[in-house]
């Protein structure tokens, strides 16, 4: 019998995800953020052609049992996808395709009823990228390199379990399931962390990883409301906390709304942690529908940024529908 499996990664730019000068291409347009990739894969390479992401592993593997349901053969079958950096000259837009980096696959490690598969796929710009260094000639063309190193553990009773090995700091990462359905997504973004150290030996095709923290995918309704807030027509606060910073505080006065675009938050009612939220989650809208009082404390556990909107410029139903799922949760709104 044969069983496949697989995860994905995609890897994006999100907005406002990019620091310093490296800011300005962005900012007057020169070359883009890219828009959230789907909430469901249904063609991985379309999504390439279409300039939607900037790389994406796709781990895909097989086992074969036979009738005593020994393992008796094991496969890849997935491999990188690399995308381009699309930059605008006057009027003409000119593609610079990415280079992909030789794909990292760990020889499988096979057990009695499962075999494990690693993976790890990644690539550069194809722009050259200065970067400084402490000596003459004090420049360096020494692009940065982004990766994604998943795993995937295929068992002969046809079940499957994934995991996020290790990731670049930067940019965002989103992963789904076998069936291309959007399950995980990487917490923090640090820009100036992979600018100055994820190249050279740096890398797996060095010596050195870089944990991953995911987080669960938010609802429907988040990723709407998002939306909304990042490209509506009030143009959203961005504002960035040190770890350990609180966002709210409970008791205290307040109507604005969050999106939390990086990092972790500890959601605390009464002094007790009662959850946690991470990108993509949209906080702070029971005191804009009520009484103006915060109902829960959030403090970063991780650096982090936020959109800070203002309540008038959302529905207030969608509001009302996301402060139920939050109680629902167990009162992670504030």
């Amino acid at each position: 019998m044969r069983i496949e499996s697989s995860i994905t990664s995609i890897s994006w730019i999100p907005s406002e995800a990019i620091e310093g000068p490296s800011k300005i291409p962005f900012q007057f347009g020169i070359t883009h953020y890219d828009q959230p990739p789907p909430d469901e894969i249904e063609d991985l390479d379309a999504l390439r052609r279409e300039d939607r992401f900037r790389e994406a592993n796709e781990l895909r593997a097989f086992i074969e049992t036979d009738d005593d349901g020994r393992i008796v053969d094991h496969g890849y079958l997935g491999g990188g996808h690399i995308g381009s950096t699309t930059v605008k000259l006057g009027p003409a837009a000119v593609r610079f395709p990415a280079v992909h980096l030789p794909d990292l696959q760990v020889d499988p490690e096979v057990g009695p009823t499962s075999v494990r598969f690693v993976q790890t796929v990644g690539g550069r710009m194809g722009l050259p990228t200065p970067r400084p260094v402490p000596h003459k000639p004090f420049a360096q063309l020494w692009p940065s390199i982004a990766w994604t190193t998943l795993a995937l553990t295929i068992n002969t009773d046809g079940s499957a379990s994934h995991e996020v090995v290790g990731a670049s700091p930067f940019p965002r990462h989103w992963f789904y399931d076998h069936d291309g359905k959007l399950i995980e997504k990487s917490a923090t973004i640090d820009f100036r962390k992979w600018f100055n150290e994820s190249y050279g030996d740096h890398t797996p095709w060095g010596d050195t990883d870089s944990d991953a923290i995911v987080t669960a995918v938010g609802s429907a309704l988040e990723r709407q409301l998002s939306t909304t807030i990042m490209r509506g027509g009030k143009k959203p606060k961005i504002r960035t906390l040190k770890e350990g910073e609180s966002l709210v505080e409970q008791g205290k006065p307040g109507s604005e709304v969050y999106l939390v675009l990086d990092g972790m938050f500890v959601v605390e009612v009464d002094g007790v942690k009662v959850g946690e939220v991470g990108p993509g989650a949209v906080v702070g809208e029971r005191s804009a529908l009520e009484r103006g009082l915060r109902t829960a404390t959030l403090w970063a556990a991780t650096r982090a940024r936020v959109a800070e909107t203002t309540p008038d410029g959302l529905d207030l139903s969608d509001l009302r529908a996301l402060a139920e799922t939050h109680r629902a949760e167990g009162d992670t709104a504030s």
